[in-house]
């Protein structure tokens, strides 16, 4: 044997975009990464759309309406920037945009009591709490202290929320009429059946992605979100048919519109205790707060977790996750959207292969360019998108075989948050009333020890969220 077979062989040279994002480390490759970061945005553009209905359809205190295009160009820029900041900071594959929900608190509660630069002001403290939290490691410490039944828990109703998501987006789910004689609040389809070309589509595209999925075939979300794209194209040019929702599949007029940044840079910090009143201002703080602390949590542990971003309860690098999450509130509230926070839909993009931030800086780049290529993201129909929601919800559920459901100390609350998530359409209250739960069996077993003084705070502010309209009521 010469000198040279005994000496240690080194690792082969590792090119530097792999060493960087650590993707071969994490099982992944730069394929799996690409099409990951092309299937979240695919599947979450459709925020570049309504995020300007949201906010549009509100006027502020002295009657001001934001335009379309100004709302459009700042969503896409601050969902651009948050997620690019994801990828290079966070390693992470989690992308931003502005959050469902929490935009609803901007355009209908907050801007008719203000101007719509108050309202982005607060945003702009929202963001600062939380930055100042994450920095702080506060953030990290109050995730750190719920026990780990509870942290499943939560991915599974995250699993069950999007899943529903899917589902109503697509129409395969819908409202029930408001009547006297019906006890149901939802049904399937329009009429309690299954009719039209959107909901053929839809049933196409999700069989089509089970399939692929089972056979284990590269790319199959994605795949499955094209094909069923060209079909509703095909489809709507044939027969014309509607339903379709917000996005109608049809081939652009145009590829190119250019941006409008006049919202950018457009805040009032502190206008908003002057005009809506330091309480009421001060409601909207702690609610913009709350709300962007724990939904940000509850899809961050529960989609690092189904990354394999997780060991022994806790995410890989989740000081700098927390910091562009809050970093993002800042992005919504100083480009005019609304606080920009971690999408459910990353899921999607994890389902595809995503393990890494290079995912999240291809969605991150898509952003950037729909800036100018709006009309482009208008054809993917929510039919041909939703089938990755439903599918990727399912894989989440498989997280209940780790909840010891014969202990009823965590039985009641991990059921409270699991089903609280997708019944209310809100994270922020399924962790509540779990929590809530948890420390109330606690002490009705006189196990005061066990809950720890955070844990007991948190259940406090939660009480005092659930009974804040109540409170405000009586001034």
């Amino acid at each position: 044997m010469t000198q040279l077979d005994t000496e240690p062989r080194s690792e082969p040279a590792r090119r530097p975009l792999d060493r960087f994002f650590k993707i071969s480390d994490r099982g992944s490759t730069f394929g799996r990464e690409v099409r990951g970061g092309l299937t979240t945005f695919v599947a979450m553009c459709y925020i570049v759309l309504l995020n300007p209905l949201i906010l549009g359809a509100s006027a502020d205190i002295t009657g001001v309406r934001l335009t379309t295009e100004q709302v459009t160009t700042a969503t896409a820029l601050a969902a651009g920037i948050t997620t690019l900041l994801m990828g290079f900071v966070g390693n992470a594959p989690l992308a931003l945009a502005a959050g469902l929900g929490v935009n609803g608190i901007v355009a209908f509660q907050m801007a008719p009591a203000m101007t719509w630069a108050q309202a982005f002001g607060l945003v702009v403290l929202e963001g600062v709490c939380i930055v100042l939290m994450a920095v702080s490691g506060v953030r990290e410490r109050i995730i750190n202290a719920i026990p780990m039944p509870l942290k499943t828990a939560i991915t599974v109703g995250i699993g069950l929320y999007i899943a529903l998501v899917g589902l109503v987006s697509a129409g395969f789910v819908t409202r029930t009429p408001d009547i006297a004689h019906s006890t149901v609040p939802v049904r399937m389809g329009l009429d309690g059946h299954l009719a039209g070309w959107p909901i053929a589509i839809f049933c196409l595209g999700l069989l089509l992605m089970i399939v692929l999925i089972s056979r284990g075939v590269p790319g199959a979300v994605l795949i499955s979100i094209l094909v069923a794209t060209v079909l509703a194209v095909v489809v709507d040019s044939a027969f014309h048919v509607g339903g379709w929702g917000l996005v109608e599949p049809k081939v652009p007029d145009h590829v190119v519109a250019s941006p409008d940044f006049s919202l950018l840079g457009q805040v009032d910090l502190f206008g908003g205790f002057a005009s809506a009143g330091p309480v009421t201002a001060g409601v909207f703080l702690f609610t913009l707060v709350l709300s962007g602390f724990f939904d940000a949590m509850g899809t961050i542990t529960s989609v690092a977790d189904e990354a394999g971003l997780t060991k022994d309860g806790k995410v890989e690098g989740m000081g700098r996750i927390l910091f562009v999450d809050g970093a993002g509130a800042l992005a919504g509230g100083l480009s005019g959207s609304a606080p920009n926070t971690v999408f459910l839909e990353s899921a999607a993009g994890v389902g595809e292969g995503a393990r890494t931030g290079l995912a999240s800086v291809v969605t991150g780049a898509l952003f950037t360019a729909t800036l100018f290529l709006t009309p482009i993201a208008a054809v993917v129909p929510a039919q041909a998108a939703a089938p990755a929601l439903v599918v990727i919800g399912g894989m989440m559920m498989a997280q209940c075989r780790r909840i010891p459901w014969q202990d009823i100390e965590f039985a009641i609350p991990v059921f409270l948050t699991a089903a609280l998530i997708p019944f209310t359409y809100s994270i922020t209250n399924g962790i509540g009333a779990g929590l809530i739960a948890y420390v109330v069996i606690k002490l009705g077993k006189g196990k005061v020890r066990e809950i720890g003084w955070l844990l007991g705070v948190l259940a406090a502010v939660f009480a005092v969220y659930f009974g804040i309209e109540g409170v405000m009521s009586w001034f």
